[in-house]
């Protein structure tokens, strides 16, 4: 039993050692060469100067320990002295800060590209310029003061509505009151029957012209 364990274990070593070799067909597929170091290089360095606001160039980052399963050790030069180097934390929490970059610089993640000792970290969360809440109230109140206008604006059309409709009713009555007197006085007129002035009938009788 303890014979098979040590075969299954030196087994198991022997595979994982084959995968990460570059030639394994379902193991190791990354091309790591010069050109991708020297741009590992120059995004840790873009990471140190976005951090510190200082003049970190690809000779500041150092590479040592390199193996073929692109695994290796790495420092960061202090500009200002080229012979002190940046204290351990200070490097990770530029790492930290980059770290979307620095993977999508080699089309990575958090999985594929590990920081021994910096876990992964979340982007730094979207903040809008106006808060939402400012937004919201906004729209609130420019709907209460739309709703008040509209309120003002009926209750005015409807009180010149009315005004002009009392004055057509009493504009109607006095027509219609003038034109009564009027008729009155016509009819009791043709209605009444005229006197004869004897005096006068004799006269136009006996005056020729």
């Amino acid at each position: 039993m303890l014979g098979a364990l040590i075969l299954v274990l030196c087994t198991g070593a022997s595979l994982a050692q084959n995968l990460c070799e570059m030639g394994s067909s379902n193991g190791y597929k990354y091309n790591w060469n010069d050109n991708e170091m020297f741009l590992f290089r120059a995004t840790l360095a873009f990471a140190m100067r976005k951090h510190f606001n200082q003049e970190y160039n690809v000779s500041s980052v150092l590479v040592c320990n390199e193996t073929q399963r692109v695994s290796f050790h790495f420092v960061v030069s202090d500009p200002l002295n080229s012979s002190a180097l940046m204290k351990k934390e200070e490097v990770e929490k530029a790492v930290r800060a980059s770290r979307h970059r620095i993977n999508n610089a080699f089309l990575l993640s958090d999985s594929t590209l590990e920081f021994i000792g910096i876990p992964p970290t979340l982007a730094t969360p979207y903040i809008a310029a106006t808060p939402p809440w400012l937004i919201v109230f906004g729209v609130v109140m420019g709907a209460v003061c739309a709703g008040i206008l509209v309120m003002l604006t009926t209750t005015l059309l409807k009180k010149k509505g009315q005004k002009k409709g009392k004055e057509e009713e009493e504009e109607e009555e006095e027509d219609e009151e003038e034109g009564g007197k009027s008729t009155e006085n016509c009819v009791a007129l043709d209605h009444l029957e005229g006197v004869c002035n004897g005096a006068f009938c004799d006269n136009d009788r006996h005056t020729k012209m």
